[in-house]
């Protein structure tokens, strides 16, 4: 499977998830850049909020291809031990590591949230949504991040991830929805015909959007 674009993507997974049409407790968190891409379009599609949910891949200066894990804005840490034991790294090692993506996490929280926390999401359906996966660094420290954010259902969308990281995310969370996994898996951006970068600007202009779109009510033509 090859999509257009994030766009696209984001209209196909919107139809399997129709069931959450509209629900009162369900809600989008995507993860910035694509992740918004695609985040509004279900956004729009299904009439639900949608809100980033931050998180940084950590990468070596020797090893910029390839995240050994990642933290997220909550504080959640994901390390891939393969990894770390491949690159003889250590606990200090990856805090130092952690301590350089502070910045950026609250560059993004002051600019796509005004500097405002993430809001509570206790006894809500919580919905993942990125771009695609590789190694899912990302999305694991999204996924760990929500044991504190105490949610009733953690649903993960995505278009795109390599079948084992696929496997290893399903015991994780109540429902996780993958539209391609493509073997043998090369990258994300391959199955993908647009895959041009996500800028800050066009993030900040569809989390407006889908708050504008959200306050509607809600459109009786189907998706």
């Amino acid at each position: 499977m090859i999509f257009r674009d994030r766009a696209h993507a984001g209209v196909l997974l919107a139809k399997e998830l129709a069931a959450y049409r509209g629900d009162p407790q369900a809600v989008i968190l995507a993860l910035p850049r694509g992740g918004v891409v695609v985040g509004y379009e279900l956004s729009v599609a299904l009439h639900l909020p949608m809100e980033v949910f931050l998180t940084r891949k950590l990468r070596t200066a020797n090893n910029q291809d390839s995240a050994v894990g990642a933290v997220s804005e909550t504080g959640a840490l994901y390390v891939n031990q393969d990894a770390l034991t491949a690159l003889h790294l250590s606990t200090e090692d990856i805090e130092e590591l952690v301590l350089g993506e502070e910045g950026e996490l609250k560059r993004q929280q002051a600019l796509y949230r005004q500097g405002r926390p993430l809001a509570s999401r206790a006894n809500r359906t919580v919905i993942l949504v990125a771009d695609g996966i590789a190694t899912g660094a990302t999305l694991f420290a999204a996924i760990t991040s929500m044991a504190a954010l105490a949610p009733r259902r953690v649903i993960v969308a995505i278009p795109i991830a390599p079948s084992d990281v696929g496997a290893r995310i399903r015991p994780l969370v109540d429902h996780c929805l993958i539209l391609t996994t493509p073997a043998p898996f090369s990258t994300v951006g391959a199955l993908y015909t647009d895959f041009e970068e996500v800028t800050d600007s066009q993030v900040l202009a569809l989390l407006k959007a889908a708050h504008r779109e959200c306050a509607k009510p809600p459109s009786l033509s189907w998706i």
